[in-house]
């Protein structure tokens, strides 16, 4: 065996993930699972899928993007009141993968828009493939394999509306459907990870 290969090993079975697992465990108690910012996009999926039904697909597109900017204040004012803090902790190395995933899903909205442009009725699918995608983000900044069934959903939903060329109103109502239906699951998951960590806390005390 080389040098090359020996250091290769040894760092390979060295690898520690327990900082990733804390950075996980800050971004969890910090915005419950991520299930407020769920719920409240889901939400605005919602509005628009209705401008969609009874004023215009058109309409509804500009909805999504302005409720879209009033996703991540209203996610944080929703956390605050169910008790968490809706901010990180200073250092915590998942902040700039939260911002970076933000940045890349902004970027992504002219491409979206174009292709409505082109033909109205892909609009919807395309969004689905682009918050799926930072769906799948998510599995690393809170650590929960929901996140990579969430993204596939979407994507899968994505695929089919788009093959299917559905109305534009279709499109909206299964991304407000999924993702309002997925953001229960995580609040489900939430609130029983801290059942657990309830029971373990009161069970150390029990015998101190």
């Amino acid at each position: 065996m080389t040098l090359a290969q020996t250091d290769t090993s040894s760092s390979a079975s060295s690898f520690d993930a327990t900082p990733l697992a804390h950075a996980q465990r800050d971004m969890r108690t910090a915005y419950l699972d991520g299930a407020p910012g769920v719920l409240v996009s889901g939400t605005v999926w919602a509005v628009a899928a209705c401008y969609a039904a009874l004023v215009s697909p058109e309409r509804a597109i500009w909805v999504l993007f302005v409720g879209g900017a009033c996703i991540h204040p209203l996610a944080v004012l929703l956390v605050r009141l169910l008790g968490r803090s809706g901010r990180h902790a200073a250092g915590n190395p998942l902040g700039p993968l939260a911002m970076a995933t933000t940045v890349w899903m902004i970027m992504m909205l002219p491409l979206a828009y174009g292709i409505a442009l082109w033909r109205i009725e892909l609009f919807f699918p395309a969004m689905l493939f682009v918050i799926g995608g930072r769906y799948f983000c998510f599995h690393t900044l809170y650590g929960r394999r929901l996140y990579w069934a969430f993204g596939a959903v979407l994507a899968a939903a994505g695929w089919g509306l788009a093959a299917a060329h559905a109305a534009p109103v279709l499109g909206a109502f299964a991304g407000a459907a999924i993702e309002i239906v997925f953001a229960c699951l995580l609040f489900a998951g939430a609130r029983r990870q801290a059942s657990v960590q309830s029971a373990a806390v009161d069970d150390a005390l029990s015998k101190t």
